[in-house]
């Protein structure tokens, strides 16, 4: 028998989208793990998911708070060996507040919520999530989210680009990346980052949301398939 891949999913203060990863790591055949905030470890897993919500309200700054959460030195231990640890949404902003992804997101552009599907346009496979799909490929998929513009130093961006960090840009239905289909003023319309080992990810877009064709696109299919294939030979 085929051993299915554990993935935990945090909830936090203030979480609501950890039902939801849970329920779409379910419908495509893994095994959700409900892990708590303040759990001094984590229970045994192949891959963390930082889900998306407003922890802690979103005070001081979106994640500052939730970084500093009890669970999060096991996520940054869990992390430095190697697991799999995505950050979606909310998860890709603890990421960043903790230092484990470069830059930080702030308010959007137009200060204004945003709820829409959108098109990711994959700039590189070599991460947890993209090593099932190709650079080029455009995937269909949601955004929630009233600070998702991703910011950096020139110098920043300048090595996340040379270094081939960026994981997904916003795009037009074409693939063209251009300012009107950039939903926060994200810098370079980056979407979406891996670290250099490629298991820690973050990206604002839910692809949770986008994993059932009953109820909207599925381009969040094959990033989850990738993800428990890298779980399982992790585990091997």
């Amino acid at each position: 028998m085929t051993r299915r891949p554990r993935v935990g999913v945090v909830t936090f203060p203030g979480s609501l989208d950890d039902r939801d990863a849970l329920r779409a790591v379910r419908f495509l055949d893994a095994e959700g793990v409900p892990v708590w905030h303040a759990d001094a470890r984590l229970p045994d897993v192949d891959a963390v998911i930082l889900p998306g919500g407003f922890s802690y309200g979103d005070y001081l700054r979106t994640g500052a708070i939730a970084r500093f959460a009890r669970v999060m030195g096991a996520v940054c231990e869990f992390a430095e060996h190697g697991g799999p640890v995505i950050g979606i949404c909310n998860g890709f902003q603890i990421l960043c507040e903790a230092g484990l992804l470069p830059g930080a997101l702030i308010r959007n552009r137009s200060l204004k919520f945003v709820s829409r599907r959108i098109r990711l346009r994959v700039e590189s496979t070599a991460s947890v999530l993209t090593g099932g799909v190709e650079i080029g490929d455009i995937l269909e998929v949601p955004i929630k989210h009233g600070e998702g513009q991703f910011v950096s130093s020139d110098g920043e961006l300048g090595r996340i680009e040379h270094e081939g960090l960026v994981l997904f840009r916003y795009c037009a239905p074409d693939g063209a990346v251009d300012d009107e289909h950039n939903p926060n003023g994200s810098a370079r319309a980056i979407a979406g980052l891996r670290n250099e080992r490629g298991n820690v990810v973050g990206l604002m877009p839910h692809p949770e949301h986008a994993v059932d064709p009953d109820t909207g696109p599925t381009g969040g299919t094959p990033l989850f398939a990738s993800l428990f294939e890298h779980a399982l030979e992790r585990v091997g």
